[in-house]
C-alpha cells in the first residue's frame, strides 16, 4: 500500500508504517528543518517542502501522486492543532489553521485515494470553519465533501490504550469507502511511566550524562528548589514553604503547572512547552526537572537511540549535537505517536486492497 503523509513534522509518526506493508511515497511539511530531518529519517520518501494552502504546493502535491507509477492508496493528515481549542471554534472560523482540513481534503478527493486518516485534538470534529461563506463544524465539512460512497467515522482515542506510556487524547477521522474502516479497540495493559524511563539514571540542574540526549536542561534555580520540595504527583504550589512565589508572596497559576508526573501511570500529554519547568506536567517524578530529550522518546513510544546518529561523543565525553534541544523538544510535543498510529492502520480492511 502507497501513502501520502502531510503535514509530516519530521516523520515520527510514521515509525512502523513498514511493519504494516505502508511505503510513504509522498510527504508534505511546511517548515524546512523538520523537512530535512524528515527525509533523513525517511530517505526514500520525497518530502515536499511549501504551504498546502498555497495552489503551487498542493498542486505539485496532486501532481507528483497522479503521475507516480501506482496509485496512492492512503492519505495520512495530522494538520496544526492550535487553532482547533473551543475557545477559537466560533470565535475565529477564519484561522488558517483549521482550514487546512480543506485542502488536505482536496487532495485526498483529487488523487482518488482509498483511506484517509486525520489525526487531530479531540475538539477538532466540532471546530467551526468559514467555508464557502458559510459557518461549518469539520466534521459535517469533511461528510459533505467526501466523494460518492465514502463515509467518515470519528472518535477520540487514547495514546495510554496503544501501547504508548503517555496520555494523549486525539481525535481520529478514518474515511473509507462503504463505512469499512472500524478504530481499533484498547488494549488490556497500560504502560507507565516507570516501566519504560526507570532504566535511565537521575539527573540533576545541567546535568549531563554518559548516554546521548539524556541531559538535563539549566532550569532556574528557584524552580528547582520548589519542585525538590514538591511530592511525586503533586504541584508545587501545594507546598507549605518553597512555593511559586515573587517577592515573598505566592504566585497564582493553573494547578497543572510546577507538576511532578507520577511513576505509577502513564505521562500526560507531552506539549511543545516540555522543556520547561513552570509548564504542564512536565516535572519527572524523582529529579527536580523536566523529562530529558531521550526520556521523552520513550515516553512516546519511539526507540530510544533513534536520535543517536545525531550525536556525536566528543575527546572530553561530551556530546555534540546535530540538532538544537529545543527543535527536537518541539517536534516532539507535535508528534502523531507511532505505537497510536500502528494500532489505528493495523485496523485497515486488508482484504481490499493489500
Amino acid at each position: 500500500m502507497r501513502a501520502l503523509s502531510l503535514f509530516s513534522n519530521v516523520g515520527f509518526g510514521e515509525f512502523y508504517f513498514k511493519n504494516l506493508g505502508i511505503d510513504v511515497v509522498f510527504a508534505n511539511e511546511i517548515i524546512s528543518e523538520r523537512c530535512a530531518l524528515y527525509s533523513k529519517f525517511h530517505p526514500k520518501t520525497r518530502c515536499i517542502h511549501g504551504d498546502i494552502s498555497h495552489p503551487k504546493w498542493r498542486d505539485l502535491i496532486i501532481k507528483s501522486c497522479l503521475t507516480y507509477h501506482e496509485p496512492i492508496d492512503l492519505v495520512v493528515a495530522t494538520p496544526p492543532c492550535q487553532g482547533m481549542s473551543g475557545a477559537n471554534a466560533l470565535k475565529k472560523p477564519d484561522d488558517i489553521r483549521n482550514k487546512l482540513i480543506v485542502y488536505a481534503l482536496e487532495v485526498f478527493n483529487t488523487i482518488g485515494a482509498k483511506y484517509m486518516l486525520i489525526e487531530n485534538v479531540p475538539n477538532m470534529p466540532h471546530t467551526f470553519i468559514n467555508y464557502e461563506g458559510s459557518v461549518v463544524q469539520i466534521s459535517n465539512f469533511v461528510k459533505q465533501n467526501l466523494r460518492k460512497d465514502f463515509n467518515a467515522s470519528f472518535s477520540v482515542l487514547d495514546a495510554k490504550n496503544f501501547g504508548t506510556a503517555q496520555s494523549r487524547k486525539r481525535s481520529i477521522c478514518l474515511i473509507s469507502k462503504n463505512e469499512m474502516w472500524q478504530h481499533p479497540k484498547p488494549l488490556e495493559s497500560v504502560l507507565t511511566l516507570r516501566d519504560v524511563i526507570s532504566h535511565l539514571p537521575s539527573l540533576q540542574n545541567g546535568e549531563h550524562s554518559s548516554i546521548p540526549w539524556h541531559f538535563a536542561p539549566n532550569h532556574n534555580e528557584n524552580h528547582v528548589k520548589w519542585m525538590s520540595a514538591t511530592p511525586e504527583g503533586e504541584t508545587a504550589f501545594n507546598n507549605t514553604k518553597d512555593y511559586p512565589q515573587k517577592d515573598g508572596r505566592r504566585i497564582k497559576g493553573f494547578m497543572t503547572t510546577y507538576k511532578r508526573m507520577h511513576w505509577s501511570k502513564p505521562a500526560p500529554t507531552v506539549t511543545m512547552t516540555n522543556g520547561s519547568i513552570s509548564s504542564q506536567n512536565n516535572v519527572h517524578p524523582k529529579d527536580p526537572r523536566v523529562l530529558s530529550i531521550r526520556e521523552l522518546l520513550c515516553v512516546c513510544g519511539l526507540p530510544e537511540d533513534c536520535l543517536d546518529k545525531f550525536a556525536h561523543l566528543q575527546l572530553d565525553g561530551s556530546y555534540q549535537y546535530d540538532y538544537k534541544p529545543n527543535f527536537i523538544r518541539k517536534v516532539i510535543g507535535e508528534i502523531f505517536l507511532p505505537k497510536m498510529s500502528y494500532s489505528i492502520l493495523n485496523t485497515l480492511p486488508r482484504n481490499s486492497f493489500f
